[in-house]
């Protein structure tokens, strides 16, 4: 598997229903979205990605607004303790949701809040273990934790650390949250994330902004 995400969606209902209806992008609220989380920053535009690309490099973020749904991809957001994210990221109303994966070190993470509450995170690795497991199991986890998706078939490798593979749990919690999938099964009752543009921004410290401990 070669997926990679670091991104946060917010919305106040259903993200999978919403975007299930197609809306377009709305430019300004994605730019103003993007701006009222990196108000320290000059975000300056390049050209557009797409929601298949959320794992911008550190000095770029990608942002989209579709209807009550936000999208925005950060460095961020690839934290090995999603539970940590600092609180304004996450809204006091609606859903949040952070998502997570690295397929070069079979790293998966998420995390989900409702109503500015964490309801649920997880991070793991075959490497690392289980750094965070936060909360109960979803409804989608837990054929993943029972054994039905064996990460190995090989008897001779049954000291794989869980009972499935961590980027299969990943595309499952983006199929959850959102309808749509990286890599796995084609589908064509599932939305095409090539289909959802995102505003790209290359990013830089704001010379004018105050320092963080001369603000108040």
């Amino acid at each position: 598997m070669g997926a990679k995400t670091w991104m946060l969606v917010t919305s106040s209902g259903s993200a999978t229903e919403t975007l299930s209806k197609r809306p377009n992008l709305d430019r300004d609220a994605a730019i103003a979205y993007a701006q009222s989380l990196f108000p320290n920053e000059t975000l300056s535009q390049i050209e557009d990605g797409d929601l298949y690309y959320t794992n911008p490099p550190d000095n770029q973020l990608f942002v989209g607004s579709y209807g009550d749904v936000k999208v925005i991809a950060a460095s961020e957001f690839g934290i090995d303790y999603p539970s940590k994210l600092p609180e304004k990221f996450v809204p006091k109303m609606g859903c949040a949701t952070l998502h997570a994966m690295h397929s070069l070190v079979d790293w998966f993470a998420f995390a989900h809040w409702d109503n500015g509450k964490l309801r649920r995170a997880l991070s793991l690795s075959p490497d690392s273990g289980v750094m965070e497991d936060i909360g109960e199991r979803l409804t989608f986890e837990k054929p993943y934790w029972d054994g039905e998706f064996p990460a190995v078939d090989d008897e001779e490798d049954d000291d794989y650390p869980f009972p499935f593979h961590p980027l299969e749990l990943g595309e499952a919690a983006l199929l959850n949250f959102f309808g749509y999938q990286i890599e796995g099964y084609a589908d064509q009752n599932l939305i095409e994330p090539e289909d959802f543009p995102l505003i790209q921004f290359n990013r830089a410290a704001n010379p004018h902004a105050k320092p963080w401990w001369k603000i108040w």
